[in-house]
């Protein structure tokens, strides 16, 4: 067995008594019960018909289907025989998975039946010789092939650098790409995150986010399998299902519009909430009024982290103690993670100074795939990775995130930092949240425009809005326009697609 193998050291946590639940189900029509066993067997059988398929060897398997105990199942598979697991967003429609295919070239390729007509004649002709079905019910070609085979599998000796996955960008401005986490990338932040996070016997984790992306399928799910915790899984985010099964649970993770969506149930309380040890939120900022609504509500106060496709979770508010979190903050760097601040020239800059984030670690990828000048444009000469985050680091150390530095608009030769202004607007009365765009604008190269959500019930004028910034914040960082909207644009991990904000307000100022 290779310790390389991320598998076989997810494997080597599993309890003793290996018929103990570790999956119950939660929103199937009945309840499903997978012990530890059921896992150890299932992953084997699966290696097992990968193996059968004489693939060449560290061979990409992607996969877009629903998610189910089995989904996860098949990650760990792919993982154990050795090969490089590809997940794919369940919302991408043909051209994306084309390309996708076309430019990773996997051997295997899972997607849901509903899905087979058209995703197999695409990977055939992209040169694709598997292609197999897997459904949240339990069915599927893939299940049934692998039913066939031994359940008993030797993991693949992996060395620690081998690639394990690659995640695919969200590809918002120009070609998605496809950074490369080995398995060494990956369990070094899993036992990282472990200690940082006080996982201990006997935690219960609530699983609800998707498992196609690097927070529910590798943050989550590691965690919970190095500590040998049960998970109770949701194959769909319910705010009133969740809600439910709180109190049998310790560990919550989390989007934003997660905890927005269950603090509009009347069951979210502290008695909800008694046996809870820890919420966790990220992959999107948290507006300040969620974070302090939920502690008012539950008596928790929510830990915000910072992280990335390309490097698992770089910072984190402290677990302990919790009075540390600190609101509109991602804590600090984690242990064994380099983070540093520096200007357009590449210059440090000191505490406060906003600039671009850099970063270095065990955590941080390898590169992009079969993107090698991409790749070498992405990180400095010493070796620390850009981000392409804009943010700052505070005398005490607390890492606080600005925006992207795609997102920066530069007015009249000004830079603006969106968040600034977005910060000022979310506190404002009746409004619910805002996202600040820069877009063409003949005098000033760009026009900072605000696209504010009102709240239920509230009625907003813009330029009340404009009137109330110009007395707080300097004149240059001003929108030019503030536009209501009944909602901001999010992909489904709910982060705001300021992409098509920009491209649907292109023409705003074109008659200026």
């Amino acid at each position: 067995m290779s310790k390389g193998n991320l598998y076989a050291a997810l494997r080597a946590a599993f309890p003793a008594d290996l018929d103990q639940v570790a999956i119950e189900t939660a929103d199937t029509p009945v309840p499903l019960h997978y012990t530890w066993r059921d896992l150890e067997r299932g992953t084997a059988m699966i290696a097992k018909l990968l193996q059968s398929l004489s693939l060449p060897p560290m061979s990409r398997v992607a996969v877009q289907v629903d998610k189910s105990v089995e989904a996860l199942m098949l990650y760990l598979a792919v993982l154990r025989a050795g090969h490089v697991y590809l997940p794919l967003n369940n919302a991408y429609q043909a051209s994306e998975i084309e390309y996708f295919i076309g430019d990773a070239e996997p051997a295997v390729v899972v997607c849901a039946s509903r899905n087979f007509g058209w995703v197999s004649t695409l990977a055939f002709k992209l040169g694709t010789r598997n292609v197999f079905t897997l459904d949240d019910d339990r069915s599927g070609t893939l299940l049934e092939r692998a039913a066939l085979q031994p359940d008993a599998h030797e993991p693949v000796h992996r060395r620690s650098d081998d690639l394990a996955a690659i995640v695919y960008t969200s590809g918002t401005t120009g070609r998605s790409k496809g950074a490369m986490l080995s398995h060494g990338n990956l369990l070094s932040n899993a036992l990282v995150l472990k200690d940082y996070w006080g996982w201990v016997p006997g935690d219960v984790l609530i699983h609800a986010l998707p498992i196609f992306h690097v927070h529910g399928l590798f943050v989550a799910i590691h965690g919970a399998l190095l500590n040998a915790s049960r998970m109770i899984w949701f194959g769909r985010f319910d705010p009133k299902g969740v809600i439910a099964r709180l109190p049998e649970a310790t560990v919550f993770m989390g989007v934003p519009t997660l905890y927005v969506r269950m603090l509009a149930e009347p069951a979210l309380t502290r008695e909800a909430c008694r046996t809870m040890r820890l919420f966790i939120s990220g992959s999107a900022p948290l507006l300040p009024d969620t974070f302090s609504a939920w502690q008012q509500r539950t008596g928790h106060t929510l830990l915000e982290r910072y992280g990335m496709s390309e490097t698992v979770m770089l910072t984190s508010n402290p677990y302990s103690p919790a009075s540390a979190r600190r609101r509109g903050t991602v804590g600090f760097p984690l242990p064994g993670v380099g983070l540093r601040v520096h200007d357009e020239h590449e210059q440090p800059l000191p505490a406060g100074g906003i600039g671009g984030i850099q970063v270095r670690g065990p955590n941080v990828f390898c590169g992009y795939w079969r993107m090698p000048e991409k790749t070498a444009e992405e990180f400095t000469a010493d070796g620390w990775f850009r981000t392409g985050d804009v943010g700052f680091v505070d005398a005490e150390g607390y890492v606080s995130i600005v925006g992207r530095s795609k997102d920066l608009v530069i007015s009249g030769g000004y830079n603006v930092y969106p968040a600034e202004i977005e910060g000022w607007l979310n506190e404002m009365p009746g409004v619910a949240e805002s996202a600040v765009i820069g877009v063409p604008h003949p005098d000033f190269g760009e026009g900072v425009v605000a696209v504010v959500v009102p709240r239920a019930g509230a009625e907003l004028d813009a330029q009340a809005l404009i009137a109330a910034l110009k007395g707080r914040i300097a004149h240059f960082k001003v929108p030019k326009a503030i536009l209501l909207a009944d909602e901001l644009p999010r992909n489904t991990m709910g982060k705001v697609q300021k992409n098509r904000l920009r491209e649907q307000h292109a023409a705003l100022f074109a008659a200026a």
